[in-house]
């Protein structure tokens, strides 16, 4: 029997084939596509219709190749989300998270709650992405969209939507919103309240592995598969890329590495104390139940707008050979990666290089220097972590996995391991696909 997962990144996205054998799960990726954000007016949206029709293309050549697929779990980016009328259309294209409306909105918002009630509320870090603070946003400008909302999905909930025809949150997905209570399990309503955010618009929240239904007839009738059933898998991909990982004990934590670097560890319970919410940890769920604890960092963000500057002049590297001369360089310059600076920059070199200037550090001027700067500075990121994860935990870290594309930055693994002292292991490139098929399988398996 064999399984789809699309996996949605900010930059691109997977249709991937899974195969359970005796060693491992076989993958095979039949359609990849781009993933872009759009500016209309002064708005940055994701294009889902776009991306919606490059699923089907995905899954119609899925089917076409097999006969005996029976499931699909979609994972993706968290805190953004679509909004469905009271019949369940699309109001408009999903926001981007990278769009300026909530610029300077975190101050207003703890005028209204308390960042340090707010915390004990969700346990959520602070970051003017998240999608309370996205609606508050739309709260405040009164936005006529929020007005006329019936349902509010987020970016996998939509996709779930328009495959099975059932309206739900999926837990993970969820539990990255600022919305959610990690010690109940159920939207944080005080949080509603307070910022003027109605509750009705909030679905059913449903655990990862969830079987929502079958393929809708119109979807397969343009693609096949009748039948094939819908699971609502670890549907934030850190999540589905955190259930890749295969490790005993307490004393490991783990970093998802891709546009954003995940890192943290799993916990029974969430962790709201005081010196967690400085630390700016999140307190997310695993597709178990459990706790993700962790920080969102920025990460190989940095290095993909860089490339992709490169390539718009002419100058494109391959990312394989940017390693080598970065190996061969002792480029000392360091940034702080999650620098708002570096959020949404006309040009990433630039900012990097203005920060250089006003830190009084060399400034890099090859594509080896670049990476080594980059690589340098995630793995200084990830000791200063790791140190504050240990101390609000209580754990001693001798190890940590990472997963993702990141893995393969054998610089990133060899610093990372040099910085914190920890033993790193590299995970699979494809963890996040391997998590969302063992989660299909055990759904599947109890259906």
């Amino acid at each position: 029997m064999r399984y789809i997962a699309a996996d949605f990144g900010a930059g691109s996205g997977r249709v991937i084939v899974g195969e359970p054998t005796p060693s491992g799960i076989l993958l095979e990726e039949v359609h990849r596509f781009p993933n872009r954000q759009i500016r209309l007016g002064d708005t940055l949206y994701w294009d889902f219709p776009a991306l919606f029709e490059e699923l089907k293309t995905g899954l119609k050549k899925a089917f076409g190749r097999y006969d005996d697929i029976l499931s699909i779990g979609v994972d993706t980016w968290g805190v953004d989300f679509g909004l469905l009328d009271r019949r369940g259309r699309l109001l408009g294209n999903p926001v981007c998270y990278r769009d300026a409306r909530t610029a300077g909105i975190l101050e207003r918002v703890f005028e209204k709650i308390p960042s340090e009630i707010l915390y004990g509320y969700t346990g959520n870090q602070f970051m003017e992405i998240n999608t309370a603070f996205q609606l508050y946003s739309l709260a405040l400008s009164e936005d006529p969209q929020l007005a006329c909302a019936g349902k509010l999905l987020f970016m996998p909930d939509l996709f779930n939507y328009f495959l099975s025809g059932v309206p739900v949150n999926e837990q993970t997905i969820a539990s990255t919103s600022q919305l959610y209570n990690p010690l109940t399990g159920e939207w944080a309503k005080p949080v509603l309240e307070k910022l003027g955010i109605p509750a009705g618009i909030l679905q059913k929240i449903v655990p990862a592995g969830t079987v929502l239904g079958e393929l809708l007839p119109e979807v397969s009738a343009e693609t096949g598969g009748a039948g094939a059933r819908i699971v609502a898998v670890g549907s934030h991909d850190t999540a589905s890329a955190l259930a890749s990982v295969e490790a005993e004990g307490e004393n490991w934590a783990f970093i998802s590495s891709g546009t954003w670097s995940l890192m943290g560890i799993r916990t029974a319970t969430p962790i709201l104390t005081e010196e967690a919410m400085k630390a700016d940890f999140t307190n997310e769920v695993t597709v178990d139940g459990g706790i993700r604890f962790l920080r969102n960092i920025t990460g190989l963000w940095l290095l993909q707008c860089v490339m992709k500057e490169w390539e718009s002049e002419g100058k494109s590297r391959e990312y394989d050979a940017l390693i080598a001369e970065a190996e061969q360089s002792d480029f000392a310059s360091v940034i702080d990666v999650d620098d708002p600076l570096f959020a949404c920059p006309a040009s990433m070199q630039e900012a990097i290089c203005n920060y250089c200037r006003r830190s009084g550090q060399e400034i890099p001027r090859t594509g080896g220097e670049y990476m080594r700067l980059i690589a340098l500075s995630l793995a200084t990121k990830y000791a200063e972590v790791k140190t504050k994860l240990e101390e609000c935990s209580g754990r001693k870290i001798d190890t940590i996995h990472i997963v993702g594309g990141g893995s393969r930055n054998r610089l990133i693994n060899r610093l990372t391991e040099e910085l914190t002292g920890a033993r790193v292991v590299p995970g699979a490139v494809e963890a996040t696909a391997i998590g969302n098929i063992r989660t299909q399988i055990k759904a599947m398996t109890h259906l």
